[in-house]
């Protein structure tokens, strides 16, 4: 008993399809993976907080804040420093500059919210 052309071709077509499947799973054409409650907490903060100046520049400050999303996936900050957790802290609690302090501004667990969204790569 032999295989028809049909079934040749539908064999073809299955490993075209696994192919591509497995190309897609290597090239990570997925996206990314979804944020975790706290990462979406700290998005949600940084669009509430951070965004109006450091995205829409609404106050129309010269030069415009630096856009910060996704800085910690950064060797370094914009102003050059050491990309760290600490340091963005500092930054948002003390304020540099035209960027006015945040102190009292943030809970703790508000603060870790915002410095795991900045680990991620979402915008």
């Amino acid at each position: 008993m032999g295989y028809g052309k049909g079934t040749a071709r539908r064999g073809v077509l299955l490993g075209v399809a696994a192919a591509g499947l497995l190309v897609a799973g290597v090239c990570g054409c997925y996206g990314p993976p979804p944020l975790t409650p706290e990462q979406a907490e700290g998005q949600h903060l940084y669009a509430g907080r951070c965004a109006h100046c450091h995205v829409e520049n609404d106050l129309g400050l010269k030069p415009a804040p630096p856009n910060i999303q996704a800085v910690l996936t950064k060797p370094l900050l914009p102003s050059g420093a050491k990309a760290s957790d600490q340091a963005v802290r500092d930054l948002v609690l003390k304020g540099k500059g035209k960027m006015p302090s945040f102190s009292g501004r943030f809970t703790e667990k508000q603060m870790a919210a915002l410095l795991a969204y900045l680990h991620t790569s979402m915008q």
